[in-house]
């Protein structure tokens, strides 16, 4: 199983989560974006910085991932294609993105998307902040124990 994480808009308050979690677990993992970002020290992660353009960090996340791996990001369209690939996707905010949840998802979010190209002003979203941080602290603990107990059975039986 290995940690991808869209490093492009990754809130700061998620590093330190992110780093304890990938050493505490060995989790092999890969930050990709299009500038230089870093998590933290840690020969556990791998970055990867693509070319400029729209979608390159995206394509290079579906491209790396496989079944059972666990994406972090907060953009939908890329949760859909690593769902459809068979893999998990959390967003920010500790919302575990999954096949029950993503056509709604993407359909709100396409809707925004045409509010606003008709001129309509709409909110963003809420500041994040600890709480923000926290629920995702939670959720991915989770997710990770989840993911390595499913990993572990396919072990035992293979």
């Amino acid at each position: 199983m290995t940690l991808h994480i869209d490093g492009d808009a990754l809130p700061n308050r998620l590093k330190p989560i992110l780093i304890r979690a990938i050493d505490r677990l060995a989790l092999e993992a890969i930050v990709i974006s299009k500038k230089p970002i870093t998590l933290g020290a840690s020969d556990r992660i791998t970055y990867l910085v693509v070319d400029l353009g729209a979608d390159e960090a995206d394509h290079a996340i579906v491209d790396r991932v496989t079944a059972g791996d666990l994406v972090v990001t907060a953009d939908i369209p890329l949760a859909s294609r690593v769902i459809a690939l068979g893999a998990l996707a959390l967003d920010h905010r500790g919302e575990l993105f999954s096949d029950a949840n993503i056509r709604q998802l993407l359909a709100m979010r396409n809707l925004m998307d045409a509010i606003r190209e008709s001129g309509e002003m709409t909110k963003g979203p809420a500041p994040f902040g600890p709480k923000d941080a926290h629920a995702f602290a939670s959720a991915l603990d989770r997710t990770l124990h989840r993911l390595m107990r499913r990993v572990d059975t396919q072990s035992a039986v293979g």
